[in-house]
C-alpha cells in the first residue's frame, strides 16, 4: 500500500531479551499517531527498531512501507526511502559539520544519482535554522558537539525539514525542553507536515506536546506491547490517571 507503514506482530529485542512482544500498527501518510506508555515500555526500541539499529534482533513479525519489506533493507535504505528518526538522545558526531552530514543525506535522497542544486539546499538550511530558533553558524558546527539539550532536538527538526520523509518518527522530541521550546518545535512539526504531507509517529510520556501536535490516534503501550487505543481523548485520560490502570505502578 503506497505511503503507508505496517508493522504486523513485531518481535524484537537485545540479546535473546525479548522488548516487543507483538506488536501491530498502520500509519498512512499525513496521520499522526501518538505512542504512549511508561519508562521501559518499549516505546524507543520500536522506532529504533523500524529504522534498523543494530544493536536489536528481530525476533518475529513484519515492518512493510510502500510494499517493501523494511527487515531486507540497511538503515541508510530506509532513510532513503522516506523514513526519518529524530532521536531521543541525539548523539554527538566530533569532527563532522551539521551542514556536511545533512548535505550527504540530502543528495543520497533527492539526487536519483546526480548531485542537486547545492543553493537550493544552503537556503533551505538556512531558512530552517531560523524557523527553529537556531543561530546560522550552527551550520558549520560539528554535528551536536556544544549543542545544548534543546539546541539538539531543534536540530533534529531541521534534518527532518531538509530530508521531508514520508513517515517520520519522533522519539520524545519534547524531553528536556522549556515551554517555549516544545511550542516552538511543535509548530514546526505541524508546517513540515502541512507542507509535505509526512505521517508521524510521536514517541512521548506526556499529554503537554499533544496540546500542539493533535494526534489522530493514541497508542498505549505496556511491557512491549499496545494495549489500549483511542483519539485524543486518551491522551487527556492518561495525564488525569497515568498508568495505573495498566498495572503499571508509578514511581
Amino acid at each position: 500500500m503506497k505511503d503507508t507503514l505496517i508493522i504486523r506482530d513485531l518481535r524484537a529485542g537485545i540479546e535473546g531479551k525479548e522488548i516487543l512482544r507483538g506488536i501491530n500498527l498502520t500509519v498512512r501518510k499525513g496521520e499522526i499517531h501518538a505512542i504512549m506508555g511508561p519508562n521501559g515500555s518499549g516505546k524507543s526500541t520500536l522506532g529504533l527498531v523500524v529504522m534498523g539499529h543494530p544493536s536489536y534482533e528481530v525476533y518475529g513479525g513484519e515492518v512493510i512501507f510502500n510494499d517493501r519489506n523494511l527487515l531486507d533493507m540497511e538503515p541508510h535504505e530506509r532513510a532513503q526511502a522516506g523514513l526519518f528518526l529524530a532521536f531521543q538522545h541525539p548523539l554527538e558526531i566530533d569532527g563532522v559539520r551539521f551542514s556536511t552530514l545533512l548535505w550527504q543525506a540530502y543528495s543520497h535522497r533527492f539526487g536519483n544519482g546526480k548531485k542537486p542544486d547545492i543553493i537550493k539546499f544552503r537556503k533551505e538550511l538556512k531558512e530552517w535554522l531560523k524557523n527553529l530558533g537556531l543561530p546560522e553558524d550552527m551550520a558549520d558546527r560539528y554535528i551536536n558537539v556544544g549543542f545544548s539539550g534543546g539546541e539538539k532536538k531543534r536540530a533534529e527538526i531541521v534534518q527532518m525539514a531538509i530530508l521531508k520523509p514520508e513517515i517520520a518518527i519522533l522519539d520524545e522530541i519534547d524531553s528536556g525542553l522549556d515551554i517555549d521550546a516544545v511550542r516552538i518545535v511543535a509548530e514546526n512539526v505541524k508546517r513540515i507536515r502541512e507542507e509535505t504531507g509526512m505521517g508521524v509517529i510521536l514517541i512521548t510520556h506526556y499529554q503537554r506536546i499533544l496540546n500542539y501536535i493533535v494526534p489522530d490516534y493514541v497508542h498505549v503501550m505496556v511491557n512491549g506491547r499496545i494495549v489500549e487505543e483511542g483519539g485524543p481523548e486518551l491522551a487527556e485520560t492518561l495525564e488525569r490517571e497515568g498508568y495505573a490502570r495498566y498495572g503499571v505502578k508509578e514511581e
